[in-house]
């Protein structure tokens, strides 16, 4: 099958399927004498794999150790329990820091209500309590979200 088919079969787009190519996710393919890609049953199954694994949020690195683990015919079933584990853990971890934001939020949005909404040198309105650093979490530089109260 071509690209187009391997496509359809596992609801990937054809630019992402030569990108996991590149990368090494999935392995070049043999190509017919016109030089289309040429796919099998054992392609679909792979990218439906890592296709499944980036809805689940794991990273292209952690997808890559499980296939490498499968390519040596190794069982990879503990390391992906360990990475499921892993990730409803951070999950949990980013939910409770998303309610502390929503809660940081929604007390910022009450204070600045008391204040005058016509100050535009920001000095004593709402924008004076984001510019002063009220407790939350601030974006740094390579736009990493660190822990509430860090």
């Amino acid at each position: 099958m071509q690209i187009r088919e391997l496509s359809k079969h596992a609801a990937v787009p054809a630019k992402t399927i030569r990108y996991y190519e590149e990368i090494g996710l999935l392995p070049p393919p043999p190509r017919q004498p016109n030089g289309y890609r040429r796919y099998s049953e054992t392609d679909i199954e792979r990218l439906k794999l890592v296709a499944g694994a980036r809805r689940l949020d794991f990273s292209l690195e952690e997808i890559k150790e499980l296939l490498d683990l499968r390519d040596r015919r190794v069982a990879p079933c503990q390391v992906l329990l360990d990475l499921l584990d892993k990730k409803a853990e951070e999950i949990s971890t980013r939910i409770a820091e998303l309610r502390q934001l929503e809660r940081t939020l929604q007390e910022l949005h009450t204070i600045g209500k008391t204040f005058p909404i016509d100050d535009v040198e920001g000095k004593h309105c709402v924008c004076h309590l984001v510019s002063t650093g009220l407790p939350g979490p601030v974006a740094d530089d390579a736009g990493a979200q660190p822990r509430i109260g860090e």
